[in-house]
């Protein structure tokens, strides 16, 4: 009888910890469900039952977090550097489906966007050895493996990943995405538009 409490008990803890990643109403993060505005629909990257991102821009006009990650010199920059132009954020794992799928297509719209918007993709991996090899090994040539081992974007946003951010010129927000997108589609470069 207590190894079948046991077993429940162990259940249940997984269960709760796999509700830990999942985001709240009013946290900090909206989701499409609970978005008291109507969302914009961008073209994700694959539909599947009929499947969109929804555009948050509840956070627009706040500053962008002080967190610090590493750039691919391994300097120890925060998005504060970065300000002067837009900047288009992408919070991505090597471990992360989604955030694989959508890379190329980040990639192409950082080569289309050339020096109008700093792209900004910073990996979550608590590895940060194995991210420029990951890059490089998918010919990701204008992504720069910025790396975030300590997760501090992730956790100062309060967001899943794959998750994309827009900040305006002087570091702050215009809108935010969560989830697999299509980067190179109309409806993003539209949204991208917004930081001009």
């Amino acid at each position: 009888m207590a190894s079948r409490s046991a077993i429940v008990f162990l259940l249940g803890l997984a269960l709760a910890a796999a509700g830990c990643d999942r985001q709240r109403p009013g946290d900090g993060q909206a989701t499409a469900a609970h978005n008291d505005t109507s969302p914009d629909e961008v073209q994700p990257a694959s539909k599947k039952h009929g499947a969109h991102n929804a555009v948050d821009r509840h956070q627009r006009g706040m500053a962008a977090v002080d967190s610090v990650f590493i750039s691919p010199e391994g300097k120890r920059v925060r998005l504060a550097d970065f300000r002067g132009k837009p900047v288009l954020l992408n919070l991505w794992a090597t471990w992360c489906a989604p955030c694989v799928k959508e890379l190329p297509t980040l990639d192409t719209l950082a080569g289309q966007l050339g020096d109008r918007v700093t792209m900004l993709a910073v990996s979550q991996d608590m590895e940060p050895a194995k991210v420029a090899p990951f890059v490089a090994a998918r010919h990701l040539t204008r992504l720069k493996p910025y790396t975030d081992p300590e997760m501090g974007l992730s956790l100062g946003y309060r967001v899943n990943l794959p998750t994309t951010i827009l900040f305006d010129a002087k570091g702050h927000e215009i809108w935010r995405t969560s989830g697999e997108m299509d980067w190179t589609s109309a409806a993003a470069r539209k949204l991208i538009d917004e930081a001009f």
